[in-house]
């Protein structure tokens, strides 16, 4: 009865602007929780696989005997578990040997030491790819998307991203191999395409005054923000006592019962080849790609660094990226009204700059506690350049070409997936071959250079057609009220 009451006030207030709101909201938190909550789980998870693939083929495991002096069981190197088998004998653990040969270049009386050093640096370029995949598939996908809402409206895409995401999450909770954690990772790409594409288009044409615009797309993204705070921790803490699947069948039951009613238009926009002829909007897609670029380079790279050099425990994977998260949090609802007021331009520039900085820094941290700051700068200056550049997105449609902004929304999604396919492909490589430090040396000074361009976003020009099309409209709204007050018997009225 509850339930139908509640679906009954939602198709009441389908035409809501705080509900439409609310549900893109929701929509971004399920996105990045399902984005994020992979990124402590992965590495570990991947290193065990191949750890334990490696050991039983190098005669590296301890076979152990029964008394019928059958193979029974194997330890893991990497856990110190056992794994059984037979089901029907019982295996006896062992005392390791004092002579039993140890990895170098890790302190060996910890027991969260990964056991080989070269293996787990290899890790990165495969949970460099396996990350990319993602925000790869959604890159092709959203010059698709965004058109495409354009012409049926984004309710129905909405409504697709939320099933695409659910059969992703069932798929990453029960996958047991690369193959599979591949295909899924890839398939979420395709429902956030839908989900978030549609969702700024739509918060964008309900939100029309551009202050207003940017304190609703501040709050979107507090939803973005959520999901980015609460992934790494929920599932690292969740791994490490629950198991690899726990996490994803509790997203898989959230995306199962959300519903989503939006409203749709039918408005033809601008097309998306001339929406990326143009430069302003071009400096925006780039300053939000760079921006997160900075973020995706870490997610598949520190947790392994981490490992490497902290020896840190499953459950502090996902803890690191809690800095990160809150932050990020608080930079993009303070800044979703506050850079209207300094100048998104300005906001941008000291985001850029400051996300350089912090990125710099995180590889001087020589323990957990070392990551709190720069990773709380970090993610308070992605929130500052997020919360700028997508109501100038926006902002720039109105000024520039038709306002319909299911095309600029998609340009700015594709550029956020640049970010995040380039970030973890290419760190996880450059990692592997010079080292963490220089993968985030990099990037800061590329986002630090980048910062200036920003300054031509202070006070973009209208396009010569634009004006005209102002103009023709206000010619046309002023013959209307001409016609409305003067009647030719009686004169003016």
């Amino acid at each position: 009865m509850t339930s139908m009451k509640l679906l009954k006030w939602l198709r009441e207030e389908r035409n809501s602007r705080k509900l439409i709101l609310f549900i893109v909201s929701v929509a971004l938190l399920l996105d990045n929780m399902l984005l994020t909550v992979v990124v402590p789980i992965i590495p570990s998870y991947l290193y065990s696989l191949d750890e334990s693939e490696g050991a039983v083929s190098s005669n590296a495991t301890v076979l152990q005997q029964g008394p019928a002096g059958a193979f029974q069981s194997i330890v893991s190197l990497y856990d110190n578990s056992v794994k059984s088998l037979s089901s029907n004998v019982t295996a006896w653990p062992t005392e390791p040997t004092p002579t039993a040969p140890v990895a170098t270049g890790l302190p060996q009386n910890d027991s969260d030491c990964p056991q080989s050093s070269s293996m787990l640096v290899s890790e990165n370029v495969k949970v460099g790819l396996l990350f990319a995949s993602k925000a790869t598939v959604q890159l092709i996908t959203n010059p698709f998307i965004g058109p495409l809402t354009n012409r049926i409206g984004y309710q129905l895409p909405i409504f697709a991203g939320f099933c695409i995401m659910f059969i992703s999450t069932i798929v990453f909770a029960f996958s047991s191999s690369y193959a599979l954690l591949f295909v899924a990772r890839s398939l979420q790409g395709v429902g956030s395409s839908c989900s978030s594409v549609a969702g700024m288009g739509m918060v964008a044409s309900v939100y029309t005054d551009d202050e207003e615009r940017g304190h609703a797309i501040g709050i979107a993204l507090g939803g973005l923000a959520l999901g980015v705070l609460v992934g790494p921790p929920f599932g690292s803490v969740m791994y490490e006592f629950a198991g690899k699947t726990a996490p994803f069948l509790v997203l898989a039951s959230v995306a199962l019962i959300l519903l989503c009613i939006c409203s749709s238009q039918s408005q033809k926009g601008t097309p998306l080849l001339t929406l990326m002829r143009d430069p302003y909007i071009l400096i925006a897609a780039g300053c939000i790609c760079f921006g997160n670029m900075a973020i995706a380079m870490m997610e598949p790279t520190l947790p392994i660094w981490m490992m490497e050099t902290m020896c840190s425990k499953k459950w502090q994977l996902g803890v690191a990226f809690l800095p990160a998260s809150i932050s990020y949090l608080i930079g993009t609802y303070v800044f979703g009204t506050l850079a209207h007021k300094m100048g998104r331009w300005l906001c941008a520039i000291i985001g850029m700059v400051l996300v350089g900085i912090s990125v710099i820094c995180v590889p001087l941290a020589k323990s957990i506690y070392g990551l709190i700051l720069p990773n709380f700068g970090v993610g308070f200056a992605i929130g500052m350049v997020d919360s700028s550049m997508m109501p100038i997105m926006g902002y720039l449609v109105d000024l520039r070409h038709v306002s319909v902004y299911g095309s600029v929304y998609a340009i700015a999604d594709v550029a956020f997936c640049m970010g995040f396919a380039l970030g973890p492909s290419i760190g996880g490589s450059i990692a592997e071959t010079i080292g963490f430090p220089w993968v985030m040396t990099v990037i800061g000074i590329v986002d630090i250079l980048f910062a200036p361009l920003c300054f031509f976003l202070r006070n973009p020009p209208v396009q010569e057609e634009k004006i005209v099309s102002l103009k023709s409209v206000r010619t046309h709204r002023n013959t209307e009220i001409c016609n409305i007050c003067f009647h030719p018997s009686n004169g003016w009225v």
